[in-house]
């Protein structure tokens, strides 16, 4: 197993591997891969809609990541640079596939729960409320599915998506609110439990 980077016994910076691997250090990027890996799964499985094709587009995206290195701009934020790439490989591999998938469970389910632990009754619930939701989500178009996946899936802020996609702050705004405008018309469609319908994270 690779030993992560470490200058004196701490960890390197982002930057710092970042700009070992633009100089060809594969065990660098290696670094970065194990680090953002969890949050590049779940952002592809809404917009590709099965867990196996997800995890072959991240494959993919690290891949194509790794040889654009050249091209990434020194300085600049790398999560929302490979993330682009990341949502690029997604909706290819969603095209090329040429069908609508169902969502898989685990882009909800793999958060680390609280401290309390749910009542059987609850989980079995809550796990209903989750399926019915991203089988929801997966009617969606593809730029809905995108920035309800960042927004809810990742938790992100209107203004990490807007620098993760590419986005005016202003796009995102009015993009978001329609897609939440068309996530409820698609769930008030489908028997679902309010809660669910009143929050759209699962």
């Amino acid at each position: 197993m690779v030993k992560n980077h470490s200058v004196g016994g701490r960890p390197l910076e982002e930057t710092e591997l970042v700009e070992r691997a633009r100089n060809g250090d594969v065990h660098a990027y290696e670094d970065l891969v194990r680090r953002y890996q969890e949050v590049a799964v779940r952002l592809a499985y809404p917009i590709v809609g099965a867990p196996g094709e997800a995890e072959d587009a991240v494959q993919d995206a690290f891949v194509k990541a790794f040889y654009a290195l050249g091209r990434f701009r020194s300085g600049m934020p790398f999560r929302p640079w490979l993330l682009r790439i990341v949502t690029n490989e997604a909706r290819n591999r969603r095209k090329a596939a040429g069908r609508r998938a169902r969502l898989a469970l685990q882009v909800a389910q793999d958060r680390p729960s609280g401290d309390a632990v749910p009542s059987p009754e609850a989980s079995v619930l809550e796990e209903e409320q989750r399926q019915m939701l991203l089988a929801a989500v997966n009617r969606m178009g593809e730029k809905d599915r995108v920035v309800i996946a960042y927004r809810y899936f990742l938790e992100m802020s209107e203004e990490e998506m807007a620098k993760s996609l590419g986005w005016a702050r202003g796009t995102v705004k009015s993009r978001l609110s329609r897609a939440m405008k068309r996530l409820r018309g698609v769930l008030s469609e489908v028997e679902m439990p309010e809660e669910a319908k009143e929050n759209p994270r699962g």
